[in-house]
């Protein structure tokens, strides 16, 4: 919208051409979803709290989480609404690639919020039911891989990447391509969701990883770079710079209000959405193998739910004290704040192995 306006001024002032960078626009989407959130957050948490839209908490978890029972939930909401105005500010709106991300951001978003709505206002505690949930989550998913496999204009548009190797791709052809994808998308999404248990937790991880996501879009989508660095060109691809960065701007804001003890949490709405988000950019910029490194953490608390339901059903024994992994290092002994922190760690560690591939190969 304001590349829209900086183009027609620039015919006649051409200190508006300076907006044509990417990398200027991305810093500036980042800083207005922070001030976005900074701005509309402490309204909507008294919104929030006034409705009585409350967290409930389990009472076989830690007993220091009960004390969170009643914060405010659907925080995420504030997170969605930040990221798509300064998207839709700042970046081309010609570009599918950019539509792509934001359907998928509302898509998911959508769900999250129904089975939010349903848990928190409803008084129904399974909320949307599992299997509606995940019909929803595949009819989104299904239709955003079959259109990036239809617009697919190049054979490195639907290859897979393997990281550290400069000469390995594998060749997927649409139907492999919109299988991948569709599982990229849903199964990072209920990663994200996993993981957001503790106040913090989910938003760092998912900023580091966008970042770094940005970073790999920018370069996709530069002739240049990719050719150096030896990675597809993806015509397009770099306006996802400024979705990442806005992304980055709206989480960094979102974790002052979610920070311990937090004020609001981001329930389903935000969970559901980002994750969805982080696998559709992987998919475009075709790096889902580096996602999968870059979102070990992620990774882990899924694998840890997998293994203890598994167990269970086959043993009737447990594996963790409890699952997603960060409650059963808190009912060893850890608090909430060394769990989040030291997972945090692990995260920066895993997206700075993410970033390296760009270079060894």
């Amino acid at each position: 919208m304001l590349l829209m306006l900086a183009q027609w001024l620039g015919h006649d002032i051409r200190a508006f051409n300076v907006f044509q960078y990417i990398t200027l626009r991305a810093v500036l989407a980042a800083l207005t979803a922070l001030a976005i959130s900074f701005v509309i957050g402490p309204w909507m948490i008294r919104r929030l709290t006034a409705l009585k839209i409350g967290q409930a908490v389990r009472d076989d978890g830690p007993q220091t989480h009960l004390s969170k029972a009643g914060t405010p939930t659907m925080g995420g909401a504030l997170i969605l609404i930040s990221l798509a105005l300064s998207t839709l500010l700042w970046t081309d709106l010609t570009n599918t690639y950019v539509w792509v991300a934001l359907f998928t951001l509302a898509g998911f978003g959508a769900i999250g919020w129904v089975d939010d709505w349903r848990k928190v206002v409803e008084k129904n505690p399974k909320g949307l039911p599992a299997r509606w949930k995940f019909l929803w989550q595949s009819v989104v998913a299904l239709l955003v891989a079959g259109y990036l496999a239809y617009s697919a204009e190049l054979p490195a548009q639907t290859e897979l990447i393997v990281p550290f190797f400069k000469q390995v791709v594998m060749p997927l052809g649409a139907a492999g391509f919109v299988l991948l994808a569709y599982f990229v998308i849903v199964g990072t999404s209920n990663a994200v969701n996993l993981t957001d248990g503790a106040d913090g937790l989910a938003i760092l991880p998912t900023v580091m990883v966008a970042g770094a996501l940005g970073v790999f879009a920018y370069v996709a989508g530069h002739a240049v770079f990719a050719k150096y660095l030896g990675l597809p060109y993806i015509p397009g691809a770099g306006e996802l710079t400024i979705f990442c960065a806005a992304l980055v701007g709206a989480g960094l804001a979102f974790l002052w209000f979610n920070a311990y003890p937090a004020e609001v949490f981001m329930g389903d709405v935000g969970a559901l959405a980002l994750g969805a988000v982080l696998g559709v950019v992987a998919v475009i910029v075709r790096q889902e193998i580096v996602l999968f490194i870059m979102g070990g953490v992620f990774v882990l608390e899924t694998i840890s739910v997998m293994l203890q339901v598994g167990s269970y059903k086959l043993r009737r024994k447990r594996i963790f004290l409890m699952a997603p992994l960060h409650h059963h290092f808190e009912l060893k002994g850890w608090k909430e704040t060394q769990v989040v922190v030291r997972f945090w760690i692990i995260s920066i560690v895993l997206v700075l192995i993410g970033l390296s591939t760009l270079k060894l190969r």
